[in-house]
């Protein structure tokens, strides 16, 4: 069945289109944009009508844990999936620190069978950079890539072995994938649970200092300068961060970075109420460190907004702050904290959030003929009401897990329907 979408306002990266189109979606592709469609076999075209919408490009998350195998109590590839195409996402890649690890062709190929078989949005896993995640040897990064892996990362930790970073960012620029590091030194974090500063000392909670996550970042700047190669930095979460990030690219230095919105919303304050779903790593930080983030994003020092969506049973989470995993679920809330705290105060436009949202990201990653709404392109499709106004709720959540620190929050901005491969895989009740 094709799909028809009349009355589109169009936004792509670029821009956004003056005036409505009919976009014509047939076997997954997006076969026409004219100012009006008309289809002779209505009976073979799902019709939708986008009057006082606006239509995106499918949004596209780069960082992402669906816990599945190993953990399907916190979260399955289908539940993930679902909260996925709620959120508007057509396209998800998710981290391998599962159990087993994705660190081999097996585990690959059981994902992409299972996200097959739900048939929801698009899933493409990240493999991991060493054995298990244990740092010590590397992967068979050419026979995860054919397998379906279209970027590598240890996240979760660090690749701590600068000689074994080295090593994979040079087997990394050969197959032409990307490299995400998590920039933590475990050695200067030693084993905190928030920023290090004025509020962890007043709450009597460890902190984790700024400069464990500083010190990765400069340390992998240097190394993609000597070797003249990408690497992509995630979860940025400091004002230094930026700094160090933008003075790189300032110099030609092939380095990306990625933030979240958790990063540009909240700050450490809001551990005083010791709600462990505030509990994340890298912590949240000062307003200051906020504020920057922000600009980043604005500017392009960040290239991308990810969820770093990390879902956790209730009762993990359910724990003394100092006990309880780190980790937030955010594919359901991305895009309406990014609208609120981003689009509508005017730190970027629609154009720019499209960019940073699925255009970066499918550029980042090489997923050709996505994040851009153009014939010829990939019919995935998200439809949005910029002006709507709703609620987090804890009962709302389609995700498995429910650890957000968000709920009871007001949100401007909804995902109206998601099209993924031109099939309606959600739509707002």
């Amino acid at each position: 069945m094709g799909l028809l979408i009349k009355n589109a306002v169009i936004v792509n990266a670029d821009k956004i289109w003056d005036k409505a189109q009919d976009i014509l979606c047939e076997d997954g592709k997006i076969t026409q944009i004219r100012p009006e469609i008309t289809v002779a076999d209505r009976h073979l075209h799902e019709i939708i009508d986008a009057a006082g919408k606006k239509v995106l490009p499918g949004l596209i998350d780069i960082h992402t844990h669906l816990r599945q195998p190993g953990r399907e109590d916190k979260e399955t590839i289908e539940t993930g999936s679902r909260a996925a195409v709620k959120g508007g996402f057509t396209s998800i890649m998710c981290m391998p620190n599962t159990n087993p690890v994705i660190d081999n062709a097996m585990v690959v190929e059981f994902i992409i069978r299972e996200a097959n078989r739900v048939g929801l949005c698009n899933v493409y896993p990240i493999g991991a950079i060493t054995k298990g995640q244990q740092d010590g040897e590397l992967t068979d990064m050419a026979e995860l890539k054919a397998s379906g892996c279209l970027a590598f990362s240890d996240d979760g930790k660090s690749v701590l072995n600068s000689r074994l970073f080295r090593l994979a960012m040079e087997y990394a620029k050969m197959l032409d994938v990307l490299i995400i590091e998590h920039c933590q030194d475990p050695l200067l974090s030693a084993g905190g649970v928030m920023n290090e500063g004025v509020v962890s000392t007043r709450l009597g909670l460890k902190g984790d200092p700024g400069i464990a996550e500083t010190v990765t970042v400069a340390r992998d700047i240097e190394i993609a300068l000597y070797l003249n190669a990408r690497v992509h930095l995630a979860h940025m979460s400091l004002k230094r961060s930026c700094e160090l990030i933008r003075f790189a690219k300032s110099q030609g230095i092939k380095v990306t970075a990625e933030a979240c919105p958790h990063h540009f919303v909240l700050t450490d304050e809001a551990c005083s109420s010791f709600d462990t779903s505030t509990k994340v790593n890298p912590p949240l930080r000062s307003q200051e460190d906020v504020e920057a983030v922000k600009e980043a994003i604005a500017d392009g020092t960040i290239d991308c907004i990810v969820t770093d969506h990390a879902p956790h049973t209730k009762e993990d989470k359910e724990v003394g702050f100092d006990g309880a995993p780190f980790g937030l679920i955010g594919l359901e809330t991305s895009l309406g904290l990014t609208m609120t705290e981003l689009v509508k105060p005017g730190i970027i436009d629609l154009p720019k959030m499209v960019d940073r949202m699925s255009s970066a990201p499918a550029r980042l990653v090489g997923l050709v003929n996505k994040g851009m709404i153009k014939p010829g392109f990939d019919a995935d499709i998200t439809i949005i009401d910029p002006d709507r106004e709703w609620t987090v709720t804890q009962e709302g959540f389609v995700s498995k897990s429910k650890n957000s620190p968000f709920i009871g929050r007001k949100l401007k901005g909804q995902v109206e329907y998601t099209v993924c491969g031109g099939k309606t895989v959600y739509r707002r009740a």
